[in-house]
């Protein structure tokens, strides 16, 4: 099923803007409008009331006759019994309501009341309704509300405008950014995306991107350099093997059976250690620390001890104490063994090995007494295929995949693992791992 499509950041961030716009100025506008109109009725309730005050202090002193000479901009009428007693000008109707603050029709007008009780000179008591204009309020509550009726429209079109404007300028760099890494294949890893510069979340973008290239670009040339060293690691013995099955061939006679099979046989377990090790750094690389569990590394250490004993080599195990890593034994005893077997290689007369624990971590020492390993090479000992001269010369049948293995083992095990001078001279490698709870 093909995935629906989804709107662009644009539309989608002009879209929310626009609606949550619209809603607080809708909200603003109905407000503003209430608030207006309660402010302008206000006002006429109050005129109102003091006309009121002002007409009942007249009736009280001169009788209901006093409110005949009212004009047009109010309604006055004193109600005695039910009966007008006497009005304004454009009062002369029914009986007006005697409820205050009501609002009241009259000849198509809205007006609103205001009512009090007075003492009539001669004795007794009447209703004075006095009723205000709410024409002008109207009129006014009900331009505003066109107004806002238009604007409220003309304010939400012209943010979302200007949010789609904004919005588009600030994706621009992303989108030429999308098209650059789009054309980016296989073979142009060194390419890079442009930074802007400006030091926003975009440039940081960028940055960020060209970075991921780097790495890709630095892990694109290992692995090509891995390919190209694993063949001619693995042509090697593989032509030797052909060259001496093709001599056996061709010249029978000159050929001896057991040294042809002692040749294809080493030849055989070279090859075997080399596919054994690039199949163990690939699982590291692609799959880490499958078992974490606790390891008694003094063991590992002290069966390696007694290993290289039976092969005559003066081992030295003083300086090894109990302690326990966590992570995966198989792992963590290939680490011990590549080291031991590569002091081995280099010593002149013994290798000394250390474990201890410092603090939360198992600390594992290995040195010989060999010549060591140049400052300027100290970094290089740990790559893949890298074999020192004095290296290849002694042990001209390893792969340069030993201390490799042991880096990075070391590095998935979250520890680590560096080379210096030994206290007696030669070669010391530290390895640094987490210690088990």
């Amino acid at each position: 099923m093909v995935p629906r499509r989804r709107a662009s950041i644009r539309a989608r961030a002009t879209i929310g803007a626009a609606v949550v716009i619209a809603v607080a100025l809708v909200i603003g506008a109905v407000a503003f409008v209430w608030v207006l109109r309660t402010s302008l009725v206000g006002g006429v309730q109050a005129t109102a009331e003091q006309s009121l005050d002002t007409l009942t202090t007249r009736i009280e002193a001169d009788g209901p006759s006093v409110v005949s000479d009212q004009d047009d901009d109010l309604l006055v009428q004193v109600l005695s019994g039910g009966r007008v007693l006497a009005h304004g000008d454009d009062a002369d109707g029914p009986p007006l309501p005697a409820a205050d603050g009501r609002r009241y029709r009259h000849d198509g007008e809205a007006w609103l009341l205001a009512t009090d009780d007075v003492d009539l000179p001669g004795g007794g008591e009447a209703t004075l309704v006095v009723g205000a204009s709410l024409a002008d309020a109207d009129a006014a509550t009900a331009e505003v509300s066109v107004l806002l009726t238009v604007a409220v429209p003309v304010a939400v079109l012209l943010m979302a405008g200007v949010t789609f404007v904004v919005v588009g300028r600030a994706l621009r760099p992303v989108d030429r950014m999308r098209r650059e890494v789009d054309a980016i294949a296989a073979t142009t890893l060194d390419a890079r995306v442009a930074e802007p510069g400006s030091g926003d979340e975009v440039d940081r973008l960028a940055a960020t991107m060209n970075r991921m290239l780097g790495r890709l670009e630095r892990s694109q040339q290992v692995q090509r350099r891995f390919v190209a060293d694993a063949s001619h690691e693995l042509r090697s013995p593989l032509a030797t093997i052909r060259q001496h099955a093709e001599l056996a061939r061709a010249h029978p006679e000159v050929t001896d059976t057991d040294e042809l099979a002692g040749i294809v046989l080493d030849e055989g377990a070279r090859l075997e250690d080399l596919v054994t090790s690039l199949l163990l750094l690939t699982r590291v690389d692609e799959r880490g620390v499958e078992r974490d569990t606790a390891v008694d590394l003094d063991d590992v250490v002290l069966a390696e001890a007694a290993r290289l004993r039976g092969l005559g080599v003066t081992v030295d195990v003083g300086a090894v104490g109990a302690a326990r890593a966590s992570g995966d034994p198989v792992l963590l005893g290939r680490v011990v063994r590549n080291l031991v077997d590569n002091a081995a290689r280099h010593a002149r007369s013994r290798v000394v090995l250390g474990l201890a624990v410092d603090v939360r971590e198992v600390v594992l020492t290995v040195d010989d007494d060999g010549t060591g390993v140049p400052v300027e090479q100290r970094g290089r000992v740990f790559e893949r295929f890298v074999r020192l001269d004095e290296g290849r010369a002694r042990d001209a049948g390893g792969s340069g995949l030993g201390l490799a293995i042991v880096h990075d083992v070391v590095r998935a095990h979250r520890g680590s693992v560096a080379v210096s001078d030994a206290p007696g001279g030669g070669a010391r490698f530290v390895v640094r791992l987490p210690a088990s709870d």
